[in-house]
């Protein structure tokens, strides 16, 4: 479901990573390597938020660069902090998600939201949750419609236990049928969810 090649980004004269190849068909996969490597930037990549300087993205088999609509409405991306449009509520998040699905919101979604402990903050404004709220609205909305590809930087941050037990389940659900892609340090999470580990050097040459 998820697959990229020859990935190449730099800043100026540094080069962040180069030639990263990779290709997952179903599954939980947790990146670990040492702060400041680019594992938030190879997600914003894999995720469509950043430019490559060379390569390609595909998501479900669609092509992010030539068809992003279509790659896009089955891929969910949670960023570190999930702070993109401060003035919406956690419900029209979600809507919004659902709407992009050609779907609508439902009881499995509901549900997992309850789990969260969302319920009674579905209706505030992301600008009025606080970090881990905020991250628990962007993964409830990987159970939205057809999801093909998870990308998710740090997700176990700012989530309390119950959440945390929530997300495993979440992860693996999600990995029977597609792609969970996320950054980690917490090597028991990454256990618990039965991820594969890997690092920068398990992608390709890396400068």
């Amino acid at each position: 479901m998820l697959r990229f090649d020859n990935l190449s980004k730099r800043y100026d004269e540094r080069v962040i990573f180069q030639g990263l190849h990779y290709e997952q068909a179903t599954g939980c996969v947790a990146l670990d390597d040492e702060s400041g490597s680019g594992k938030s930037t190879l997600l914003g990549i894999l995720a469509g938020t950043l430019a490559p300087d060379a390569g390609e993205v595909w998501i479900g088999g669609h092509s992010l660069a030539a068809a992003s609509a279509d790659a896009s409405r089955v891929l969910t991306y949670v960023p570190e902090d999930c702070m993109t449009q401060p003035e919406q509520t956690g419900r029209a998040y979600l809507e919004e998600v659902a709407a992009a699905r050609g779907t609508t919101l439902d009881d499995t979604t509901l549900a997992l939201a309850g789990r969260f402990g969302l319920t009674p903050h579905l209706e505030k404004r992301f600008e009025q949750m606080s970090f881990g709220t905020r991250k628990k609205v962007f993964l409830t909305g990987a159970s939205v419609g057809v999801n093909r590809v998870l990308i998710a930087d740090e997700p176990v941050g700012g989530l309390d236990a119950p959440a945390r037990t929530a997300l495993v389940d979440l992860f693996k659900l999600l990995g029977r049928t597609g792609t969970v892609f996320f950054s980690t340090y917490d090597t028991a999470f990454a256990e618990a969810c039965e991820a594969r580990c890997i690092r920068f050097a398990d992608l390709g040459k890396r400068d």
